[in-house]
């Protein structure tokens, strides 16, 4: 984290200050507001390397982060909150202007509102937020993408949670355990990786996938792979952005079985466990897939701005 040189009234948020900040997220994000502290504690703690940066108002009124992009000459805007209290004041104008000049001052040439993946809050500003919105496209950013969220009910989980399996995860519904039972007999076993224990599903998210997918699945609350012949086949997770489930993959050699489905449905049935009653499947590709898996619906939606910083 560095901080760089401020305008007048905005300064660097110090790490004992992140609670704070987290209560002021909290506040001002109406629509994500029990969500908002674990946040902004991921974005205080994301991969190695990156140069990232948490600006405040001299009365903790509002605050931005910011962070640079893996691609050279971008950089991101990843989270802007004022509290209600102080809006109306320029404030959040003022931030987003400082976290500009704290990317241009490192190289970066454009300037996103966008996630910056793999440790982002949204894939962009929830078109909900109308102000937010509002103030990006009057300081000439441009809306160039959009991105949706699916929620997928847990409620058919919840009666089944308290029925464990043998490796100790929740069950889900007998279907659920139907289809896992037809995996197995065609010698497809599906396991939990515990924190701490999942380099060899990392090893392999990296080798198909990418580094970014690796990283979320080492800090996912819970993550699931499957098994054949000692060949993992394909991995799911949940809670590398809180809350969230994903990201989930399959190896081509393995499509067609039904592996991501019963691993989807392996980490919903935890998330009921753990007392959530929906999930937020994030930024998804597949719809159909999660539609007809487990009846997700898309229901949030993000635009995705950038503007030239030169």
């Amino acid at each position: 984290m560095s901080g760089g040189g401020a305008p007048a009234g905005v300064r660097p948020v110090p790490p004992a200050e992140l609670p704070a900040v987290g209560e002021l997220a909290s506040d001002a994000l109406t629509l994500d507001a029990a969500e908002a502290p674990l946040i902004v504690s991921r974005l205080a703690a994301p991969p190695e390397g990156r140069e990232w940066t948490a600006l405040t108002t001299s009365g903790l009124d509002g605050v931005v982060f910011a962070s640079l992009s893996a691609a050279e000459g971008v950089g991101h805007v990843d989270l802007l909150a004022v509290r209600p209290a102080a809006q109306g004041r320029g404030l959040g104008r003022t931030l987003l202007r400082a976290a500009e000049d704290w990317l241009r001052e490192r190289g970066a040439g454009e300037a996103r509102l966008a996630g910056n993946p793999p440790c982002y809050a949204w894939p962009g500003i929830d078109v909900r937020y109308t102000p937010a919105a509002c103030l990006a496209e009057s300081l000439g950013y441009e809306r160039y993408r959009t991105a949706w969220n699916m929620t997928a009910d847990l409620s058919p989980y919840a009666s089944g949670a308290g029925a464990d399996r043998d490796d100790g995860t929740p069950a889900d519904t007998a279907a659920d355990r139907e289809e896992t039972g037809r995996l197995a007999a065609a010698g497809v076993v599906l396991r939990s990786a515990a924190a701490g224990e999942r380099g060899e599903v990392a090893a392999f998210v990296r080798r198909h996938w990418n580094d970014a997918w690796a990283w979320e699945v080492e800090q996912a609350t819970g993550c699931h792979y499957a098994v054949r012949d000692g060949e993992i086949l394909g991995f799911a997770a949940w809670g590398a952005r809180p809350r969230w489930f994903g990201p989930m993959g399959t190896a081509a050699s393995a499509r067609g079985l039904g592996v991501g489905r019963a691993l989807l449905r392996r980490c919903l049935a935890e998330q009921a466990a753990a007392g959530l009653r929906s999930t937020q499947i994030g930024w998804v590709g597949p719809v159909r897939f999660y539609a007809r898996a487990v009846g997700a619906r898309v229901e949030r939606v993000f635009w995705l701005y950038r503007r030239d910083l030169g």
